[in-house]
């Protein structure tokens, strides 16, 4: 008798758990943040230095604006089953490996819930002994996805003899000449019963061309669709075989034009409908150095990419996504990425072209009911900043210096990755309208060295067996875009 006593008051006690568990979950705040960014602005990155740096540091998260009495953080299942978790563990293996490598950009939608409990700061709750908490859900899409919300505005037309204009003005390469080719080839030709393999051979050389540009760091590909370069789940499907053609067979152009159509209502459409429509913060990562690197022509492009993207964040109050967001999309963040490949004394100079860039993109007027946030960001600093003595007793230049990655050119020579690097970037101009102009800031005279990860001690998750040890995670900007995008929900 006495076991079974025991047993049940056992099993109780585990209901009555179990139980609390689940109103606690059902009474959680949850806060639903928004990643994205364009080509090569390290998305990945960004999301594993973020949650290493909330939960490798065990009881206490290594930010000051959550060092709150009884504060942890610690990972906890995502609540959409029908969407792919985020691969953390993966990403920060590879981050940590010996030697460490930069992780693979990822090619869909991911999720990540990292939860943060705290101790009550009233004095009822906390002589009652309650805890605060609030989910975190970390919502990663390329911002190809993002861009193309412009596709929504245009009709096959507009949008073919757009692309095309790009496609003839893009630099020179194999991909994109036999594109145009190809396009050139179909001009007033009859399809004579071939649109089917015409659609599936032209879709494969446009991807190829997309593809192409992004590997050069051409942001031209942002003018969509942003699944030929990130199929997800629709890799073969007729919905991404078809191609922009200005004079074409009347039978092709109808077949091209339907298909135009369905991607955006199959595709577009249902992705703000069902993800992006649901989005509390939203932080926007930004390549501004590889922009740069390219010259001022690139950062127009940039800056018409970032016009085309930020489309999603000022729906106009009758249309239909502007209905589907209301007031919940109410704080964005821009933040410039890699400013560790400059010297702190260039930061400013960074955020500052980030600004302009947004703001000729007309984001900032338009983005109604958000409070919006710029910054210049490293989620895992791989330099540390160094002073190089000038030639002929010149001022010091202000450098970096770090392991680079191998195979790189400069200079005329080919890096290893042996040995630390001292490089001095240039320096970014003052005024950040003459980002813009080729004239001042030449092509070429920006050099960027790509650096290899820098982490002296791994992080480690949190485990049944134990809290996680805490970690140094080196870092540039990351406390500010903490303290703005979730710091108000501390209080």
């Amino acid at each position: 008798m006495a076991t079974f006593l025991s047993n049940l008051t056992d099993q109780s006690s585990d209901a009555v758990r179990q139980a609390t568990a689940y109103v606690d979950d059902l009474t959680t705040p949850t806060l639903r943040l928004g990643v994205t960014g364009l080509a090569r602005a390290g998305k990945t990155v960004f999301i594993t230095a973020l949650v290493g740096r909330l939960t490798a540091g065990g009881s206490t998260p290594a930010f000051d604006a959550l060092r709150l009495p009884g504060m942890r953080a610690f990972l906890e299942p995502q609540p959409d089953d029908d969407v792919p978790r985020f691969a953390y563990e993966e990403h920060l293996a590879t981050l940590t490996a010996r030697p460490p490598t930069w992780p693979e950009s990822t090619r869909h939608i991911s999720q990540l819930r990292v939860t943060l409990e705290w101790d009550a700061q009233d004095w009822l709750r906390r002589a009652a002994g309650v805890q605060r908490r609030l989910h975190i859900d970390i919502i990663d899409y390329p911002g190809e996805w993002l861009a193309d919300i412009g596709l929504l505005e245009q009709d096959f037309a507009s949008w073919a003899g757009h692309v095309s204009q790009l496609a003839h003005s893009a630099p020179a390469g194999p991909r994109r000449d036999a594109w145009l080719a190809f396009q050139s080839g179909l001009a007033g030709r009859p399809a004579a019963g071939r649109a089917e393999q015409t659609c599936l051979e032209g879709a494969r050389l446009f991807s190829d061309y997309m593809a192409e540009q992004k590997e050069a760091g051409r942001l031209a590909p942002s003018a969509g669709p942003g699944r030929f370069l990130m199929p997800g789940d629709y890799q073969g499907s007729p919905l991404l075989t078809f191609f922009p053609l200005v004079d074409g067979d009347r039978d092709l152009q109808a077949l091209l034009t339907r298909r135009y159509e369905s991607y955006k209502a199959a595709i577009v459409r249902p992705f703000f409908e069902k993800h992006f429509s649901r989005i509390d913060r939203q932080i926007v990562l930004v390549d501004v150095l590889g922009a740069l690197n390219l010259g001022p022509a690139a950062v127009v492009e940039m800056e018409n990419a970032l016009d085309r993207a930020l489309r999603a964040f000022r729906p106009g109050r009758e249309s239909w996504l502007g209905k589907l967001l209301g007031q919940r999309l109410n704080r964005i963040m821009f933040a410039a990425t890699k400013a560790d490949h400059l010297h702190r004394r260039n930061h400013p100079r960074l955020q500052a072209i980030l600004e302009k860039v947004v703001d000729r993109a007309q984001g900032q007027a338009a983005a109604a009911g958000a409070r919006l946030a710029f910054g210049a960001i490293a989620a895992l600093r791989s330099t540390e900043d160094v002073e190089r003595r000038g030639d002929d007793g010149a001022p010091p230049l202000d450098c970096v210096r770090g392991i680079p990655l191998a195979g790189q050119q400069v200079g005329g020579k080919t890096l290893s990755a042996s040995e630390p690097l001292t490089v001095f970037p240039g320096d970014l101009p003052a005024d950040p309208l003459d980002a813009f102009d080729a004239e001042i800031v030449v092509p070429g005279s920006l050099s960027f060295v790509r650096f290899r990860p820098r982490l002296d001690d791994a992080p480690v998750a949190a485990t049944d067996d134990g809290p996680a040890r805490r970690v140094s995670w080196p870092h540039v900007g990351l406390e500010r875009v903490v303290a703005f995008l979730i710091g108000d929900h501390l209080a």
